[in-house]
């Protein structure tokens, strides 16, 4: 790609990054996809439930793919933009979208949902959803593990040694086990992603707000151009996401 770092840069810090679609970045970047495939497994389970409730939906993408809904299916977003978004795929296929902070309580009764999902929730409030769980029901979800791309947060922010141990599946698996729920399965993988442009870049840092929080342009224009240089120099750089499944159960 023959094009100037300004360019590149300007490009991708003027696009839209509502939802929770990355098809922006085809051929400019690319992740390796957990072996389990979350969205067939919920879309599975999404089939034989009665009563789901997907938390921190975004923009429903995820959600929106499942072949069938069960005859109650709930969608909670914070962000007024996937809000928006999440409504108008959701809407049609019968689902209610729910605004709501990502902060306890859920705005649900005891015991009204078999199934609650989410992928890559930010927090995760265990007793809250086994709560909204009936006895029986199961949380099935993927979430970020801990040191998630981290080759990109310590190019901008330095060492973050003290952050490296957020998001332990084991620490969330404890935690769900101490909310009263059963784990059933839990796995974790590291996968290889390999950003090829600093627009690619600039994309993503705008649109997964944590991996380098408070990122602008402006502000990390210095870190931006050496990254760019070494992608430049290297042809890519490299990082590794870090993802893991759990599921886990209300004990009937």
């Amino acid at each position: 790609m023959n094009r100037t770092f300004d360019d590149l840069v300007e490009e991708a810090d003027s696009v839209s990054v509502d939802g929770w679609d990355f098809s922006w970045l085809e051929g400019r970047a690319t992740e390796q996809r957990p072996s389990w495939g979350y969205q067939r497994l919920m879309s599975e389970r999404l089939g034989t439930a009665t009563a789901a409730l997907d938390v921190q939906t975004g923009g429903g993408e995820v959600l929106a793919e499942a072949a069938a809904f069960p005859p109650t299916m709930v969608a909670t977003e914070s962000w007024p933009p996937n809000v928006a978004k999440a409504t108008r795929l959701l809407h049609p296929r019968g689902a209610a979208v729910v605004v709501h902070p990502e902060e306890p309580p859920l705005p649900f009764a005891d015991g009204a949902f078999d199934l609650v999902t989410s992928r890559h929730p930010a927090v995760v409030w265990w007793r809250e959803i086994a709560r909204v769980l009936a006895p029986g029901g199961t949380y099935f979800a993927q979430h970020v593990g801990p040191a998630s791309v981290f080759e990109v947060t310590e190019f901008f922010l330095g060492p973050q040694p003290a952050a490296r141990s957020k998001r332990d599946p084991e620490i969330e698996s404890a935690d769900a086990r101490a909310a009263g729920l059963d784990v059933v399965d839990l796995r974790l993988e590291r996968l290889r992603m390999e950003f090829f442009d600093i627009g690619a870049v600039v994309y993503f840092l705008r649109k997964v707000i944590w991996i380098v929080p408070g990122f602008t342009v402006e502000r990390h224009r210095d870190r931006l151009r050496d990254m760019h240089e070494l992608i430049q120099r290297d042809g890519s750089f490299v990082a590794h996401s870090s993802r893991f499944l759990i599921e886990a159960r209300k004990p009937a």
